[in-house]
């Protein structure tokens, strides 16, 4: 009776193990892959896979895509500028054989790549580029570190960089240097507004020359401006042709040291 009992319990037990050890279950963004006595057979799931106790080890491997977050990597840039630039990649694994067989973990690998390729690539940038031609860069990355990791069966489908920290002497510097750069655009247009004032001065006067009584609406039209409604000072012109007649009946004033007429005279037109 006994032995029949221990029986039961052994069948028992291996009735609630060996399910578990034989029988696995994928997700649709999941494969397997099974070494039976250490031979890799093709690829399973997703869905129900069977497996031979003892014999079969399975090594379950998703497909989706991953964010890697590179860490902090300090840089020195082609013009010897120091930094420190963060970046994220995408990658998905393609091949799960492949990503399983050849590499002992892709993700470990991927990483260390990621930051290698990181300093390499960004220590042959200027400066500039780095923080003002970020696409190129950001392809670039990702076409070296793609390479890299191809033979994996992984597929490294982006790669931004997130930040770049530089010194705050370097950042004082390209600050003044901005504000140069303002101060020279203001200039050009500042010259660029008075040549055109200028021109257009220019076919004003040749307007007026053709014309004189030109001369006297502009004139007329200034005292209008200068005789505002804020304004308190009033301003009567008095036409030209009322002023001429006095001109020429008043005597010649002479400057006493040099001879030159002071006041109207009766040339005075």
């Amino acid at each position: 009776m006994t032995v029949l009992l221990t029986v039961l319990v052994v069948l028992a037990i291996l009735a609630l193990v060996i399910p578990g050890t034989t029988i696995r279950v994928l997700r649709e963004y999941e494969r397997a892959v099974v070494f039976r006595l250490g031979r890799a057979l093709e690829v399973k799931g997703p869905g129900l896979v069977l497996l031979i106790p003892v014999v079969d080890r399975m090594v379950r491997v998703g497909l989706r895509t991953v964010t890697l977050k590179i860490p902090m990597q300090e840089i020195i840039t082609r013009d010897n500028v120091p930094a420190k630039v963060t970046a994220v990649a995408y990658f998905r694994v393609l091949d799960a054989d492949r990503a399983v067989i050849e590499v002992e973990d892709f993700l470990a690998a991927t990483t260390q790549i990621a930051q290698t390729t990181l300093r390499s690539v960004l220590g042959k940038a200027e400066l500039d580029t780095l923080l003002a031609d970020r696409d190129r860069l950001n392809e670039d990355l990702q076409k070296v570190i793609d390479q890299q990791t191809e033979p994996w069966g992984v597929k490294v489908t982006t790669v931004e960089i997130k930040d770049v920290e530089i010194p705050e002497p370097m950042q004082r510097a390209i600050a003044r240097q901005a504000e140069a750069e303002r101060e020279r655009r203001a200039k050009i247009i500042n010259a660029e507004a008075e040549f055109q004032a200028s021109a257009k001065l220019a076919d004003a006067a040749s307007v007026i020359s053709r014309n004189p009584t030109t001369l006297q609406l502009r004139y007329l039209q200034t005292l209008r401006e200068v005789g505002g409604d804020s304004n308190s000072t009033v301003v009567v012109p008095l036409p030209l042709d009322l002023i001429r007649p006095l001109l020429r009946g008043m005597p010649a004033v002479t400057d006493s040291s040099n001879g030159q007429a002071l006041s109207g005279s009766a040339n005075t037109p």
